[in-house]
C-alpha cells in the first residue's frame, strides 16, 4: 500500500470512527420530561436556562412542562394510570407521602440521590418531612419557614430577649404594647382566611400540640392546649380590633405601629423597600431599607410544654417517577442540586431557602451563595446586603426543625382536612372574644375535629 492509499485509508477510518462516535452520542442523548409548578414566565425562563446548562454538560434534553399546582392531584393520578408520568415532578410537601404510598414516586431512586449528594449536607427538617421506609420519598429542593418578625431595635432598647418563646413574647407585650401608637402584636383573627390557619398551626406546633396521631385524630390535651389558647388570646388582646389577616399585619408593621407579627419570608424584600406595591411607610421614603435594618426574625418558636420549639415549614421536592428514565432523571436532579443549585434557588431566593447548605468539602457553599442572590421586584439587592449574617443564619436554620401537623404520623391528609374545616379558627376566635372558656373551647374542638374524615 503506498503512502497515498495509506493516508486515504487512515482518513476514512478516522471519519468512520468519528461518525460512529457521533451516532453513539446521539443514541445516548435522551429527552426527559419535568413537571414544575413554577409556571410564571420569568421562572420558566430560569428553569430552561438550567436545562440548557445540563444539556451542555450531559447531552440530554429536559422538556420543561409548567403545571398549575391545583391540577397536580388529578393529572398525576391520570398519568400514573396511563403509564405516562413525567420523569421528574417538582412538588409540594403535601404530595410526598400520598404519592409514595400510591406508587407515583420512586422512593429508592430519591434515597439514592440524597445519599450520593450526602445526607449530612441537607437540613434535617426537609429530610424528616419526607421520611419513608428508611429513606425519603423525594429529594428536598427548597423551602421556607414562617417567622416571628419583630422590631429588634425596640427589643434591644428595652433589654428584651428575642421573641422565640411564649414567655419572651408576653414579656415584650408588657413593655412595648402602647396603642394606638404601637401595638404589641398583630395576630390573625379573620376566621375564613388561610392566614389564620397557618399562624395558628405555627403557634400550636410551638407548644407541641397536634390534633393528629399515627392512628388519625388525636384529642387535644386540655393542659397544653389551654396554654396555646391563653397565649393566642394575649397576643390578640395586644392587637388592633377587627378582622385581621396578613394585610393589616404587614401594613401596621410597615408603618412602625407593630412590635411583632408572624409572616412568611416573602416579606423580606418588601421590608427593604424593594417592592413598590408594598412599601414601608415608617419613613417618607418608600424605597428606604431603614425598617429592614431595625428588624429581627425568629423561626424556631417554643411554648412551655415544648421547650425545644418548632418551625412551621413549607418544603418543595424533586420526585422521580416509576415511568422515568431513572439514570438521566437522577443525573438532572443531582445537577440541579449541585452545579446548578444556586441557579435553582435564584428562581425566587426570598422564598427558596437552601435545604442543601453545602457540600462535604464546602459545608456552607450554597447558604453563602444564596445570601448573595438578588431579591426584590422594582429594585434588587442581595439578602446578605440587607440583613446581618446572624439573621441570615436564623432564616436558614429554621429548616433544621421545620414541622407540619400530620407529617411524622403519616396523617398529612387528615391534618389538611382539619385545617381546611376552619373549626379551630372559629373556636379560637370564640375564645379570644370571651364567648367561651378554655375548657369549653378544647371540648368543642375535640368534638368537631373528631367528625372530620
Amino acid at each position: 500500500m503506498n503512502h497515498l492509499t495509506k493516508g486515504l485509508s487512515g482518513r476514512l477510518m478516522l471519519t468512520s470512527a468519528l461518525g460512529l462516535s457521533l451516532l453513539a452520542a446521539s443514541a445516548s442523548a435522551d429527552t426527559i420530561r419535568f413537571w414544575t409548578t413554577e409556571e410564571q414566565p420569568e421562572r420558566v425562563a430560569i428553569q430552561q436556562a438550567i436545562a440548557d446548562e445540563f444539556k451542555a454538560a450531559s447531552g440530554h434534553t429536559v422538556e420543561i412542562i409548567p403545571v398549575t399546582e391545583s391540577e397536580y392531584g388529578t393529572r398525576a393520578t391520570a398519568a400514573f394510570a396511563a403509564g405516562d408520568l413525567p420523569d421528574i415532578i417538582y412538588h409540594p410537601l403535601q404530595y410526598a407521602l400520598p404519592w409514595a404510598e400510591a406508587g407515583i414516586l420512586d422512593t429508592d431512586a430519591a434515597t439514592e440521590i440524597v445519599e450520593e449528594l450526602g445526607m449530612g449536607t441537607f437540613a434535617a427538617g426537609p429530610l424528616s418531612l419526607a421520611a419513608y421506609d428508611g429513606g425519603v420519598t423525594s429529594v428536598p429542593v427548597d423551602g421556607w419557614t414562617q417567622m416571628v418578625v419583630y422590631r429588634k431595635d425596640l427589643f434591644d432598647a428595652e433589654g428584651l430577649e428575642a421573641p422565640n418563646s411564649y414567655a419572651n413574647v408576653l414579656a415584650a407585650l408588657e413593655k412595648l404594647h402602647n396603642p394606638p401608637e404601637m401595638y404589641g402584636f398583630v395576630a390573625a383573627t379573620k376566621v375564613d382566611e388561610n392566614f389564620m390557619s397557618q399562624v395558628l398551626e405555627h403557634v400550636f406546633l410551638a407548644n407541641g400540640v397536634s390534633p393528629v396521631g399515627p392512628d388519625g385524630f388525636k384529642p387535644l390535651e386540655v393542659g397544653p392546649t389551654t396554654e396555646v389558647l391563653d397565649f393566642y388570646k394575649a397576643i390578640s388582646k395586644a392587637s388592633p380590633p377587627g378582622e385581621l389577616y396578613w394585610k393589616q399585619s404587614r401594613e401596621l408593621y410597615f408603618a412602625g405601629q407593630a412590635a411583632m407579627i408572624i409572616w412568611s419570608p416573602f416579606i423580606l424584600d418588601e421590608l427593604a423597600g424593594l417592592r413598590d406595591s408594598a412599601p414601608p411607610t415608617i419613613t417618607d421614603d418608600p424605597t428606604s431599607s431603614e425598617l429592614a435594618s431595625k428588624t429581627g426574625v425568629v423561626t424556631n418558636f417554643s411554648g412551655p410544654s415544648n421547650p425545644a420549639g418548632a418551625a412551621w415549614g413549607d418544603v418543595r421536592y424533586f420526585g422521580i417517577t416509576p415511568d422515568a428514565n431513572t439514570d438521566v432523571a437522577a443525573e438532572f436532579v443531582k445537577f440541579s442540586m449541585d452545579q446548578g443549585y444556586t441557579h435553582t434557588l435564584s428562581i425566587a431566593p426570598e422564598g427558596k431557602f437552601p435545604v442543601r447548605k453545602g457540600t462535604a468539602d464546602e459545608p456552607a457553599k450554597f447558604t453563602e451563595a444564596w445570601s448573595k442572590l438578588d431579591v426584590g421586584v422594582d429594585r434588587k439587592a442581595p439578602l446578605g446586603d440587607l440583613y446581618a449574617a446572624d439573621m441570615i443564619a436564623e432564616i436558614v436554620g429554621g429548616l433544621e426543625v421545620a414541622q407540619r401537623w400530620g407529617v411524622a404520623e403519616g396523617q398529612l391528609s387528615l391534618a389538611s382536612k382539619i385545617i381546611n374545616s376552619q373549626a379551630i379558627n372559629r373556636i379560637v376566635r370564640q375564645f379570644i372574644d370571651d364567648e367561651i372558656d378554655a375548657a369549653a373551647a378544647v371540648a368543642a374542638m375535640n368534638e368537631e375535629l373528631a367528625a372530620v374524615n
